[in-house]
């Protein structure tokens, strides 16, 4: 009785098949662009030309958040990202980086700590001359960077996600709190966790597809059959590497955006 017992709980702990999306439907997920609009164009290009060639669905790309900082045109990619959706269903992850950038805008001290983790190259990217930035203190700073940012780009982060559910996966951008249920995570966690999602390597209910920890390769685990997370931050503002998952049945694939495309 306690054999039978022992397979019945791993079956209950382990599925029989790796995670899965619903009949009819495809995913893709974009990592983490940073400001690289270059990438960004490419993988929607990528993204437009594998869809099609696979056939209908009913497909939806998600963005992972972290649209902006560090790279130089993040005010590009907030307007790619408005103008792909609307040809095509797309929904945006807010990242800690969008975060970020959402308290900068209201306090002076947010503004500094914004500035020194990409924020300078985000407010660049809008019309702020680069002698205007330089000169300003940061209070001017502040009114220069309300001013330039339109109003629409902080509605789009204002209404970024915090996750999204299709089928067995769950889209996040940081990861979870695998101590803690769904329907209990908190933004924080969400946006910002490393540890103790990272190295969990007890199953989950879900498979999490995540970026904000960069990695020179996709990261599966801990195992590439029944996964618990898969890690797509292939650090695109220093790698030159903008990589995309693409889901559909219990299939998995990849796509990459690089600066010197084989």
């Amino acid at each position: 009785m306690n054999f039978f017992r022992d397979i019945l709980d791993r079956q209950r702990a382990e599925p029989l098949h790796g995670p899965t999306v619903p009949d009819g439907e495809r995913v893709y997920a974009v990592g983490d662009i940073h400001g690289r609009r270059d990438l960004f164009d490419r993988i929607i290009a990528m993204v437009d030309a594998d869809d099609e060639q696979r056939g209908e669905a009913n497909t939806t790309v998600i963005l992972l958040g972290d649209l902006i900082d560090r790279g130089p045109d993040s005010a590009g990619v907030i307007a790619r990202a408005r103008e792909w959706a609307t040809r095509r269903k797309v929904r945006m992850l807010m990242g800690n980086h969008e975060e970020m950038m959402l308290r900068a805008l209201d306090s002076d001290e947010n503004l500094r700590h914004f500035l020194r983790v990409g924020g300078r190259e985000t407010l660049l990217s809008y019309p702020i001359p680069l002698k205007s930035y330089r000169t300003a203190s940061l209070t001017h700073l502040a009114e220069l960077a309300r001013e330039a940012v339109p109003i629409e780009d902080i509605e789009l982060i204002e209404s970024m996600e915090d996750m999204i559910r299709i089928g067995d996966y769950l889209f996040v951008h940081a990861g979870i709190n695998p101590t803690v249920p769904l329907e209990e995570q908190v933004g924080r966690d969400l946006r910002w966790i490393r540890e103790p999602f990272l190295s969990h390597d007890s199953p989950l209910d879900v498979c999490v597809i995540h970026g904000h920890t960069i990695r020179e390769e996709v990261e599966i685990g801990p195992r590439t059959d029944r996964p618990n997370r898969i890690g797509i931050d292939t650090g695109a503002f220093r790698s030159g590497r903008l990589t995309a998952i693409g889901l559909e049945g219990s299939q998995r694939w990849f796509i990459e955006a690089s600066e010197t495309p084989a």
